[in-house]
This record gives C-alpha cells, structure tokens and sequence, in this order.
C-alpha cells in the first residue's frame, strides 16, 4: 500500500539525512492526512485510497512544474532546482505515467467502449477516464485528445 512505502520512505530519508526527501515526504504525508480528515467527513472512515492518492501526488507535481516556470521567469534558479528534486521525489510514489500514444490508445479504445459520439459525451468519458486511470494520465492533455475524437465523429 502506498501509505506504507510513504512511512517507511519517510524513515529511510531520515536515516540518511536526505533533507529535500524528508521535508518531501512530510509534505505529502501532510496533505495526504488533510485529505483522509476531509474523507471522514464524507463517511469515509478509512480515509482516501490509493487512487485519490496518486491524483495527489499528481496534483502536487502539476503545482511544482507550474512554480519551476515562474521561478525562472523570476530568475530564482536554485528554487527552480528544489521544485524539480521535490518532483523526483514524488514521483518515486506514482504509478508509472501513460505515454502520450499509450494514452491515445486508451482514450480511443474508451470512447468505443462507452459508445459516446460527439461533445455532450465528454464529461462521461473524462469521468471514467479519472476513474480508471487516475495518477496515470495526463488528464488536461487526454481532455484535448477526448475533444478532438469526439469533435471528428
């Protein structure tokens, strides 16, 4: 379970001293315990599951490449190079990211499963490809692949 190797990563950073690790994992580990408080409002008591948490985590590296171009818009370089070291860290924790044509693919063979065929079927097909696919695809670009197909039939 992903909870697990967070901790036990958490432990391992501290052991060998690796600062932007530790202060990563603790990062994560804080906003990961905000999330299951929200969740436990929700009715549920266990907390999310792996599959909210990767979308996390893949939330967290969207808001830390966005700072990375900001950063060196403001010519704050080694802020830039902490954003990046924090994203390998994270993404040491997500699942193995969909490449563009294994998305394509995925985003075609969907839209034929669930039978949509023009624009209105949109939001149906995101819905399901977050349900799938969540911390594996790059949903704002799968948007623009949804659209497109579903533009063209």
């Amino acid at each position: 379970m992903l909870r697990t190797r967070l901790n036990e990563a958490l432990k391992e950073a501290m052991r060998a001293k690796d600062q932007r690790a530790t202060a990563t994992i603790r990062l994560i580990l804080a906003a990961l315990k905000d999330r299951d408080i929200a969740a436990r409002g929700r009715g549920q008591m266990d907390g999310i599951d792996d599959a909210e948490l990767a979308s996390m985590l893949q939330t967290m590296v969207k808001q830390r490449r966005e700072s990375i171009d900001l950063y060196e818009q403001g010519g704050r370089v080694e802020l830039a190079q902490q954003e990046r070291e924090e994203i390998a860290v994270i993404e040491g924790f997500m699942p193995k990211q969909l490449s563009e044509e294994e998305t394509t693919q995925a985003v075609a063979a969907l839209i034929q499963e669930i039978g949509a065929t023009g624009i209105k079927d949109m939001g149906r097909v995101m819905a399901e490809l977050r349900t799938r696919y969540a911390g594996q695809m790059d949903f704002g670009k799968a948007s623009g692949l949804v659209k497109g197909t579903l533009a063209g039939a």
